[in-house]
């Protein structure tokens, strides 16, 4: 355990440069110059091991935000689909809209479990609707298998 209260300006170099530049793992420490044991022992280390975890977080809470942020745009995109003259197209799309609304779609934060419930505020997709999109596929005739 570390029994300075800050990280090292060369601690912080190093995990900028993993989180903020484009430099892979090994790409940081030799720009740094650090060794791997150099590295392991900082890892060890309390406050570098928890600004190291902090930064993880916050990547994906970024990751996150920008998904969100496009979530409307690729639904909209994939409704679109939904309606496409190429019936195989068509087909994938409504499968991923009915797979995107079903219970058992797995929530990235949580495991189900047998005692989880679903969300009450995910929207779920009403079988009927489910129904009249897996019709509307059966109607149009697979130009794609057709001489």
């Amino acid at each position: 355990m570390s029994k300075t209260k800050k990280l090292t300006k060369r601690q912080r170099a190093v995990l900028d440069d993993l989180f903020v530049g484009k430099l892979d793992e090994q790409e940081a420490l030799d720009k740094h110059r650090v060794s791997r044991t150099v590295y392991h022992r900082w890892l060890a280390d309390e406050r570098f091991a928890a600004e190291f975890e902090e930064r993880i977080v916050h990547s994906y809470r970024q990751s996150r935000v920008i998904l969100a942020r496009g979530a409307a745009k690729a639904a909209n995109n994939l409704v679109g689909l939904a309606g496409s003259e190429k019936g195989e197209t068509a087909r994938k799309a409504c499968l991923d809209i009915i797979a995107l609304h079903s219970p058992s779609h797995a929530d990235t934060k949580q495991a189900p479990t047998a005692k989880s419930k679903p969300d009450p505020s995910t929207p779920q997709l009403p079988p009927e609707t489910a129904s009249r999109l897996l019709a509307a596929l059966a109607e149009e005739p697979d130009s794609e298998h057709q001489p």
